[in-house]
């Protein structure tokens, strides 16, 4: 299959929060999107970004998606955040989800990024073992945390 990487676009958005809404699904929290097209649109192409894609497009159709965004660290300086990185479940196995993170890792090296990282669930075998194909550090002693808007608006 022929299968060209390359930037996202505005008018991707819909077919990428599809492929947002397939990755919740695959995540077992279906309900956990409440992000809309047009939010994602105003995010990504608005005046000030938010986020980057890059899409991998098969026969015109969106078959996968990364969404990063750069990062900042005191102690080491700009860093890329690789947010999500999905490829539609019968263009698995494929080799596209390797093109999609070759193509933001070459984005991370252009743009003199100091790091990249990203996030993996613990059960999500697959997804360790192509990572571990990059020789990546997976960290220990470190918790996420987050506040939702309900929880800041509450402060």
């Amino acid at each position: 299959m022929d299968v060209t990487i390359r930037p996202g676009r505005r008018e991707d958005v819909p077919q990428v929060h599809a492929l947002v809404r397939e990755l919740a699904e695959f995540e077992k929290a279906p309900d956990a999107v409440t992000n809309t097209v047009e939010q994602m649109t105003a995010d990504g192409f608005g005046p000030a970004p938010a986020y980057r894609l890059q899409v991998a497009e098969a026969k015109r159709r969106i078959v996968g998606m990364a969404l990063f965004f750069v990062k900042y660290s005191t102690w080491k300086g700009r860093g890329l955040y690789l947010d999500d990185i999905v490829v539609r479940e019968p263009f698995r196995r494929q080799g596209i989800g390797k093109k999609l993170f070759d193509a933001v890792l070459a984005i991370a090296a252009k743009e003199d990024m100091k790091t990249m990282h990203w996030q993996v669930l613990d059960w999500n075998t697959p997804a360790i073992e192509f990572y571990k194909r990059y020789n990546c550090s997976f960290e220990d002693g470190w918790v996420d945390c987050k506040l939702t808007d309900e929880q800041i608006l509450a402060v």
